[in-house]
């Protein structure tokens, strides 16, 4: 716990815990291991209906409540976006803000873009803010322990906001703690290459993505009364 809340060295527990740093290494990695193999279904669950419902009301307050088929400015589109940085590429499934914006309808949009940006940020902030190790370099982890560190801290993160809203005291089975998650495997029809490719070149239409922003401006201006 000191070395996922706080940061702290696997060597700077020898003295305190009397233990070897590779005791250390291997005691965090079978924590959190078993902290996502017993606790993983409950609080890395998809969203219900109500978690979904209770989201896009959220994020309707913010005004990005769009569904994955909406219009926007008298153009309809069927694909949902993600707010991105200009070092991103300019497909449809990025809205970038615009930098050193003219006018007041490009400055109502930046301005609006950050704002959810950082809502987000605030969000892994608060993960950050509990436990140090998210926050810092990747140090020696290999990729399994890094996902497994992230999974539990999210995990463990869930589990003190239930905690605090007073839910139901839920009863797991340690007992299957040693044994392996069940795996599903999905048998559905996947896209052959030529939807794939066709996929890809609808996403990635330069005009497409700058009609997007544009309809976006002007949509977001004018919900604001044109201030």
């Amino acid at each position: 716990m000191r070395i996922l809340a706080y940061e702290a060295s696997a060597d700077s527990v020898d003295d305190s815990m009397r233990i070897r740093e590779s005791t250390a290494i291997d005691s965090l990695s079978r924590f959190i291991k078993v902290i996502v193999v017993i606790f993983g279904d409950e609080y890395l669950r998809s969203p219900t209906d109500e978690d979904t419902a209770r989201l896009l009301a959220i994020g309707k307050q913010h005004g990005h409540g769009l569904t994955v088929n909406y219009i926007v400015n008298s153009h309809e589109y069927t694909m949902g976006y993600y707010l991105a940085d200009g070092i991103y590429p300019s497909w449809l499934t990025f809205v970038k803000t615009i930098s050193l914006p003219q006018g007041n309808k490009r400055k109502n949009f930046a301005t609006l873009h950050e704002s959810a940006k950082k809502d987000v940020e605030r969000a892994f902030g608060v993960l950050q803010s509990c436990f140090a190790i998210v926050h810092g370099p990747a140090r020696s982890w290999d990729e399994k322990i890094l996902k497994n560190i992230m999974q539990a801290c999210i995990i463990m993160h869930n589990m003190i906001v239930e905690d605090e809203r007073n839910d139901d005291y839920i009863d797991f089975a340690y007992d299957a703690a040693e044994e392996a998650p069940t795996i599903s495997v999905s048998h559905e029809h996947t896209i052959n290459l030529c939807e794939f490719i066709q996929n890809h070149h609808h996403i990635g239409g330069m005009q497409t993505h700058s009609q997007l922003q544009l309809d976006l401006v002007e949509n977001l201006w004018q919900r604001n009364g044109g201030l």
